[in-house]
């Protein structure tokens, strides 16, 4: 919806990246309180009001009368909907054995992706029919019903259901209890944090800068598509990553290594995104098939969360899902904005319905950033250390 949300706050890419960074910026913000809160004080509690909160700030965003209030309501939502998924890490690490963490990993942002591809096609059939304000009202409407079924429904360990858990015993029980500082502390002391913490952002942020904001105007302007049908090409991107994030996890784990599909996936993206954008009049089923390997390929970084939790002790397990996550998010978080930021620098003063026009030259200079942010990803998952899926029990 970045059309009626330009033409509605009167704004240009470079505004409206920086809307699209607030969900971002508290997102990011949360991840590091949430791995250690997830870590003392259970999952299922954080939830709960995280999906309280989610739903307020849809409701700010839905009813918001101008650009600060609507900032205001991506903000709430992002910092949020940002405790979601390490709080689930940390529930998957409790009802199931550590040698499926991977797969469970996949299927979690399978169940993520399903809601970023109802964004796609069937979002811009909502919006041009109800309009976005009603649309989002609707979504806080269902984020208030997540609420009430995690407060019923989820539990933070089998035992509390009156099953065996299978949370591995901690090799020294005077590393269990962890503070903030120090748990920080504790698990940037190995090497494969920092790694992991970044890599992602570089495989993460191009899938979303493109699927989440700029793909849809690039390919209406470069095939002369209505957003609806580039809506739909950009949607096969995500299906493409959340399909190939269980399955290459699963393989991951039956294989018994993390970096060869890894740092293999990385390398198919930044060969995607560099054809897809730069070769010069390819077809459009041509680019749909690139952008549904690069989505394959990125579909690979989910095995980065098994590869962190094994790669520090398990009482740091949600410190590290924290950190590791912030990195993923870090991505789009700086992209969208700065690629509207380009955006802007190239516009000519083109305008259709109030709504700034920008050419493919602009586009090709800010999907740039992309391919640099890939290259980067690729280095730092070389220099992982493998954990051939052995949960570390001790600090080395």
């Amino acid at each position: 919806m970045t059309d009626q949300l330009m033409q509605s706050f009167h704004i240009g890419a470079g505004a409206l990246g920086n809307l699209s960074a607030f969900y971002f910026y508290s997102y990011v913000g949360m991840q590091i309180p949430t791995g250690l809160l997830a870590d003392k004080c259970g999952p299922r509690r954080i939830q709960f009001f995280g999906a309280l909160v989610a739903a307020l700030g849809s409701f700010c965003f839905a009813l918001g009368p101008s650009f600060g209030w609507a900032a205001l309501g991506r903000f709430l939502i992002g910092g949020a909907v940002g405790i979601a998924y390490v709080s689930l890490l940390k529930v998957a690490a409790h009802w199931f054995p550590a040698n499926r963490f991977a797969a469970i990993s996949g299927l979690a942002l399978l169940a993520g992706i399903i809601g970023a591809v109802s964004a796609g096609p069937p979002l811009r059939y909502l919006v041009e029919t109800f309009g976005w304000r009603s649309v989002m009202l609707g979504s806080g409407v269902f984020v208030l019903a997540v609420a009430v079924a995690i407060f019923v429904f989820v539990r933070d360990d089998p035992s509390q259901r009156g099953y065996r858990s299978f949370l591995p015993p901690e090799s020294d029980p005077s590393l269990g209890e962890t503070g903030i500082i120090k748990g920080l502390k504790a698990v940037f002391k190995y090497r494969n944090t920092w790694l992991l913490a970044l890599a992602p952002s570089g495989i993460v942020g191009p899938v979303l800068a493109f699927s989440g904001l700029w793909g849809v105007p690039y390919l209406t302007q470069r095939f002369s598509l209505s957003p609806g049908k580039s809506a739909m090409v950009t949607s096969s991107l995500l299906v493409a990553w959340a399909v190939s994030g269980p399955v290459l996890g699963a393989l991951s784990d039956r294989i018994g290594k993390r970096k060869p599909l890894y740092l293999g996936g990385a390398i198919l993206s930044l060969i995607g995104w560099s054809a897809a954008i730069y070769l010069p009049d390819l077809p459009l089923w041509l680019v749909v098939v690139i952008l549904i390997m690069v989505g394959w390929g990125a579909g690979g970084m989910i095995i980065g969360f098994a590869y962190a939790k094994e790669s520090v002790p398990p009482h740091l397990a949600g410190t590290v899902s924290g950190v590791c996550n912030m990195g993923v998010m870090m991505g789009p978080m700086i992209m969208q904005p700065l690629m509207g930021v380009i955006l802007d620098s190239y516009w000519d003063g083109a305008l259709v319905h109030g709504v700034r026009v920008y050419s493919l030259h602009a586009y090709n200079s800010a999907f740039l950033v992309s391919i640099l942010w890939s290259v980067i990803a690729v280095v730092l998952v070389a220099f992982t250390r493998e954990t051939k899926c052995s949960q570390m029990l001790r600090r080395e």
